[in-house]
C-alpha cells in the first residue's frame, strides 16, 4: 500500500508515473530505511521539510547501489504527483539550492517541453556549489548551471532515463518559446555602445557628437551579426546532443545486445541443465525397469520351480500309490490258482474261488 501511486494522479507519458525509474531502481528505493522511515505518509506539504533537509544530490551508489535520498524524494513526488504550482515554487526558492534541484529535477520528468525550457533555463544564472554523491559513495564539488544543463542536454541523470524533449530551435519555429537571450548581453551591448560612441565623440566635432548618439546601421549590422553567432552556437550544441544521443543510443544497443548474449547464455546452460537432468532421470527409469524385469523373471523362476517340484512330488505320490495295488493284484492272482497253466487246474479253481474254497495246488 505504501508504495502505489495516488489514486488522484494521472499518467505521465501514457505511463504511471512511478514507472519513469527503471525497476531494479525503484525496488531499491522501496526497501531502503530512508524511504520506509522518512517518506512513509509524506504530503505536498510536509515533502518540503524533507527537502530542506537535503545535504546533497545523486542516484545510486556503493557495491549493492543504494539510493541517495535526493532520489528517494523524487521517487515520492512521482507518487504523490504535487500540483504544477508547488513546484514552481520549488524551483523559484532562492534560499535552499536542494529544493530548487529537486523541482527542476521532477518537472524535467514530468513537465512538457515549453515548461522544461521555460523554468530551468533562468537556472543557467545560478553559480552556486553543490556536493554530488558519485557510485563510489565518494563526493565531488558541482554546480546548479551544470545540474540544468545536464537535465537539459543528456539522456541520463542520477541514475534515471529522462525522457525526450524536442530541440529548442524546432520549440522556437513553432513559435511557443521566444529566442533565448542571454543575460550578459545587455551589459555587453551598452559597453560596445559606450566604446563606439567614444571613440566617435574623439574623433569628431561637437556638433557631429549629437548626430551619432543613435544607432547606426554598422552597429546594428554587428549586433545581428552576434545573434546569428549565438544561434550558429546554440545549433552547435543541439548538434552536440544530437550526437552525444546518437552514441547513447548506440551504448543503449550494445548493452542490449551483451543483454540478448547473455541471456541466449543463461538458455543454454538451462538447456544443458535440464538434458543432464532427462538424461539421469533417463537412465534411472531404465535401471528400474531392469531392477523390475530382473525380479519378475527371478519370480517367474521361482513359480516355475515350484510347479515343477510340486508336478515331480505328485508323480512320486500317483507311483507310490500304484504299485502297492498292481502287486497285491499280482499276489491275488497268484493265490486264487486262476492263471494256472493248465486251463483245467484254472477253471477249477475259478469254481472253488466262486464258492469260497481253497485253490488247488498241483
Amino acid at each position: 500500500m505504501a508504495n502505489r501511486t495516488d489514486p488522484s494522479a494521472k499518467n505521465i507519458h501514457g505511463t504511471n508515473p512511478q514507472n519513469l525509474v527503471e525497476k531494479i531502481v525503484r525496488s531499491k528505493i522501496y526497501q531502503h530505511t530512508y524511504w520506509k522511515d522518512q517518506c512513509f505518509g509524506l504530503t505536498a506539504e510536509t515533502l518540503v521539510d524533507r527537502a530542506m533537509e537535503l545535504d546533497h544530490l545523486g542516484g545510486t551508489f556503493g557495491g549493492n547501489r543504494k539510493p541517495s535520498p535526493f532520489i528517494c524524494l523524487v521517487m515520492k513526488m512521482l507518487q504523490i504527483q504535487p500540483e504544477k504550482d508547488i513546484v514552481v515554487e520549488f524551483i523559484k526558492n532562492d534560499e535552499y539550492k536542494y529544493v530548487r534541484i529537486l523541482g527542476a529535477f521532477y518537472l524535467r520528468l514530468t513537465g512538457t517541453d515549453v515548461d522544461v525550457y521555460r523554468y530551468l533555463e533562468p537556472l543557467y544564472n545560478d553559480y552556486r556549489k553543490l556536493r554530488r554523491k558519485l557510485a563510489d559513495g565518494q563526493f565531488t564539488l558541482t554546480h546548479v548551471d551544470e545540474v540544468i544543463d545536464e537535465l537539459l542536454t543528456k539522456d541520463y541523470s542520477c541514475d534515471i532515463a529522462l525522457p525526450r524533449i524536442k530541440k529548442r530551435w524546432t520549440i522556437e519555429q513553432i513559435g511557443l518559446l521566444d529566442p533565448r537571450k542571454s543575460v550578459l548581453e545587455d551589459d555587453f551591448e551598452e559597453e560596445e555602445e559606450k566604446e563606439d560612441n567614444g571613440q566617435l565623440e574623439d574623433g569628431l566635432e561637437d556638433g557631429e557628437k549629437d548626430y551619432y548618439h543613435g544607432r547606426s546601421p554598422t552597429r546594428e549590422r554587428e549586433r545581428d551579426r552576434r545573434r546569428d553567432s549565438h544561434r550558429h552556437r546554440d545549433r552547435d550544441n543541439d548538434r552536440d546532443y544530437d550526437r552525444e544521443r546518437g552514441r547513447g543510443r548506440e551504448r543503449d544497443r550494445d548493452r542490449d545486445r551483451d543483454r540478448d548474449i547473455h541471456r541466449e547464455r543463461d538458455r543454454d546452460r538451462d538447456r544443458d541443465r535440464y538434458r543432464l537432468r532427462e538424461e539421469k532421470e533417463y537412465g534411472r527409469d531404465r535401471e528400474r525397469e531392469r531392477e523390475r524385469e530382473g525380479r519378475e523373471r527371478e519370480r517367474r523362476d521361482r513359480d516355475r520351480g515350484r510347479r515343477r517340484s510340486r508336478s515331480r512330488s505328485r508323480s512320486r505320490d500317483r507311483k507310490d500309490r500304484g504299485e502297492p495295488k498292481k502287486k497285491k493284484e499280482k499276489k491275488e492272482k497268484k493265490d486264487d490258482g486262476t492263471d494256472h497253466p493248465d486251463p483245467e487246474i484254472a477253471e477249477a479253481n475259478r469254481l472253488r474261488a466262486s464258492l469260497g474254497l481253497k485253490p488247488l495246488k498241483l
